[in-house]
Order: C-alpha cells, then structure tokens, then sequence
C-alpha cells in the first residue's frame, strides 16, 4: 500500500513539474540544437510496428475526445494517420529515406552561383504537429562538380519531413549540401507560413518567416544581394 501512495505522490509530483513547465514555455517555439532530436532507440520497431501502436494510441486520443471508432466515417482513422506519420509526413526521421545524390564534373567550368528557387517546402511544427508551408531557395557555387537539379528538391523535402523547427531545417539543408558539394559556398533562404500561429493562438493568416543560412562566398554582401535577385525573381511561364 505504500508503495502505491508513493507512485501516486511520485506522479502528482511530476504532473505538477510538466504543468509549470508548459506555463513557462507557453507558445514559445523553442529550437534545440541543428540535430533532430532522437532517441537512441529510435530504429528499433520497424515502420509496420511503428503504424500499429501509433493507430492504437490515436484510436486512444480520438477516444478521449469523445469520438466514436464505430462510425464508418472515423473507424479506418487510426490507421489512416499512422500511415501518414510514419511513411508519409514524417517520413525523413529515418536515415533510409535519405535520397542519394550523384554529383557530376563541373565540365561546363561554369563558376557562377546555381539557384533553385521555390522549392516546395512542406513540413509540421515539432511543438504543435502542424503544417509549416511555403519555399526554399537554394544557392551554390560549385568547387568542382554539380548536382542533380531534382536532388535539391528532394534534400529539402527530406529534411522537411520531419516535425521541425524553421531555423533548424534551414541549417540542416545548408549543411548537408556543404557535406555533399565539398564547399562552403551554400546559401539557403525559406520562406514559410506556420499553422500554429495561423490556426490556433494569436490566428494571424497573414504573417511569414524567413530564415537564412550562408556560407562561404554567400557571406559577401555582393554575392548575397545577387542570389536574394535571383530568388526575388518572378519566373511564372
């Protein structure tokens, strides 16, 4: 019998200590350091393992709230968004879906900056697990060889499907392709709108946010206004 007081005390305790956390923090968007936070045993269940216990604690969640798991338009729910998770929208925690990059001579000796700009950037809000949506813009110079148009595209994206922070996404995607492209001369610029803001809290639709990561030759006031041209361009065909 003591012991069990003393859980329940223990857990009183604790859920005292996350209420004063949560005041303290309130909707302050806290980001941590440039690695995504993992766990160490982050790879251990399988990704079919993962789906079944994600649908068993939504299918908890939609219970609490109220909602019937009987009703043919809410029954397949669960599972609907365990899939979503895991192979979908959150599909970039897993290292495998790290898409492989080719690089290529720079035969062309062409040492001017390439931009991609409006790269699509979808990703979810790590303190709510709401969108953030909006655009990347991606700069290099090249230090010997060239990459693959798509494969920017496809870094962002993998790095956005994960529950993210704006700052750390933009510092991931510039330092992975500073790695990839053996060069620091990388700049990136994203441009999004995030739904926790949007959607819940102070409701305001119309506010973005812009983060920035520059490296090398980007840190030139010149070379920087020249890719903020680029990236300002209207290119609508």
């Amino acid at each position: 019998m003591e012991n069990g007081q003393n859980g329940l005390c223990m857990c009183k305790r604790n859920r005292v200590v996350l209420t004063d956390l949560m005041k303290e923090i309130g909707d302050n968007h806290l980001a941590g350091s440039e690695e995504t936070p993992l766990r160490a045993d982050a790879f251990l269940l399988s990704s079919e393992q993962k789906i079944n216990r994600i649908a068993g604690l939504f299918g908890q969640v939609m219970e609490t709230l109220g909602l019937d798991l009987n009703d043919d338009s809410l029954s397949g729910t669960p599972l609907r968004v365990a899939k979503m998770y895991v192979e979908e929208v959150f599909g970039g925690l897993d290292p495998a879906n790290k898409p492989d990059v080719t690089l290529f001579d720079n035969k062309y000796r062409y040492d001017q900056m390439l931009v991609e700009k409006d790269i699509t950037v979808y990703s979810h809000c790590e303190h709510h697990f709401v969108p953030i949506y909006g655009k990347a813009h991606v700069a290099y110079i090249s230090s010997g060889k060239v990459i693959g148009l798509s494969k920017l595209n496809r870094l962002v994206d993998y790095y956005a499907r994960r529950p993210q922070v704006q700052e750390r996404l933009t510092v991931q995607i510039g330092r992975a392709l500073q790695q990839i492209l053996d060069t620091e001369n990388v700049a990136i610029v994203i441009d999004a709108k995030h739904l926790c803001v949007a959607s819940r809290g102070i409701r305001d639709t119309h506010s973005a946010t812009v983060t920035s990561y520059y490296g090398g030759k980007f840190n030139n006031s010149n070379v920087k206004e020249e890719f903020l041209r680029y990236a300002g361009m209207t290119t609508d065909y």
